[in-house]
C-alpha cells in the first residue's frame, strides 16, 4: 500500500528544492533534485518555491511520484 502526502516546495537552493510535509507541525525540510519535480508537475523551475504538491512515501521514507494539489 502505497501513502500520498501533502507536501510543500520552501525553496530552492542550487539545484535542489527543500521540500517539507505540508502540515503545521512540520518543520524539518529534506531535498530533493528540483528538475525531477519541475518535470513531473509541468512547471518551470522558478516557479516551484511555494508550490504545494502531493507526494508518494516509499522505501527509506523518500518521495516520488510528485503531483500539483
Amino acid at each position: 500500500m502505497t501513502e500520498r502526502v501533502n507536501v510543500k516546495v520552501l525553496l530552492l537552493i542550487g539545484q535542489d528544492a527543500e521540500i517539507v510535509a505540508d502540515a503545521p507541525d512540520a518543520d524539518t525540510p529534506v531535498r530533493y533534485p528540483a528538475a525531477e519535480i519541475a518535470e513531473a508537475v509541468g512547471l518551470p523551475l522558478r516557479d516551484l518555491p511555494g508550490t504545494r504538491l502531493t507526494a508518494v512515501v516509499g522505501s527509506g521514507d523518500r518521495l516520488t511520484g510528485w503531483r500539483l494539489r
